[in-house]
C-alpha cells in the first residue's frame, strides 16, 4: 500500500490552537504529515519566516507526534505537495467564508493534479473563531490572547508587540 503524506500548508504567524488541533487530528490521518510554512505575499506576516518555522516546530514537538515534520516552502502548493510525494492537503474550516474559498482552492489544485486530494477538518467548535489575524490584532491593544495560543507563543507575540512599541498596557 502507497505511504499516505499529507500537507497542512499555511503562514502560522502566529500558529495558534486550532492550528494545534487540525495538526493533532490530521497526524491521525495519514503515515506522515508535513506543515508547510509557507510565505504569502497577500499578508503582512508579525513573524520572519525561519520564526515561524522555529515556533511551528517547537509546538508541534510539545505535541509529541512522531509522524509530523515541519517544512517552509515558498511555492505553488500542488508543486511542494509533489516535491514532498503527498497525495493528501489538509485544511482547516472554521466557517462558511472558510469553505467557499478553500472550496475553490480545492477545484483549482485538482485541475492542476487530480492525483492530490483535498480533506477538510472542520475546526473544534471551541477553537473555531480563532484566526492568526485576530489573535495578532488582540495583542497589539494589550488584550489577553492566552485563551487562543500556547503559553509559549503567548510570549513571543507579547515580545514581538512590545519589540516593535505597538503596545498599549499589559
Amino acid at each position: 500500500m502507497t505511504e499516505r503524506i499529507g500537507i497542512y500548508p499555511g503562514t502560522f504567524d502566529p500558529i495558534t490552537l486550532g492550528h494545534a488541533d487540525i495538526i493533532r487530528r490530521g497526524s491521525k490521518l495519514v503515515d506522515k504529515l508535513i506543515i508547510g510554512v509557507t510565505t504569502n505575499p497577500s499578508k503582512n506576516p508579525m513573524f520572519s519566516t525561519e520564526e515561524r518555522l522555529s515556533m511551528v516546530e517547537r509546538e508541534v514537538g510539545a505535541l509529541g507526534l512522531d509522524n509530523v515534520e515541519v517544512v517552509g516552502f515558498n511555492a505553488l502548493l500542488v508543486k511542494f505537495a509533489q516535491k514532498q510525494g503527498a497525495n493528501v492537503l489538509i485544511r482547516g474550516l472554521r466557517a462558511v467564508a472558510d469553505f467557499e474559498y478553500e472550496y475553490q482552492m480545492a477545484g483549482m489544485n485538482q485541475q492542476l493534479d487530480d492525483e492530490i486530494e483535498t480533506v477538510f477538518l472542520m475546526a473544534d467548535v471551541s477553537l473555531q473563531p480563532i484566526a492568526s489575524k485576530l489573535v495578532k490584532e488582540i495583542a497589539l491593544f494589550g488584550g489577553d490572547i492566552t485563551p487562543f495560543v500556547s503559553q509559549s507563543v503567548c510570549e513571543d507575540v507579547i515580545e514581538r508587540v512590545k519589540a516593535k512599541g505597538q503596545l498599549g498596557d499589559y
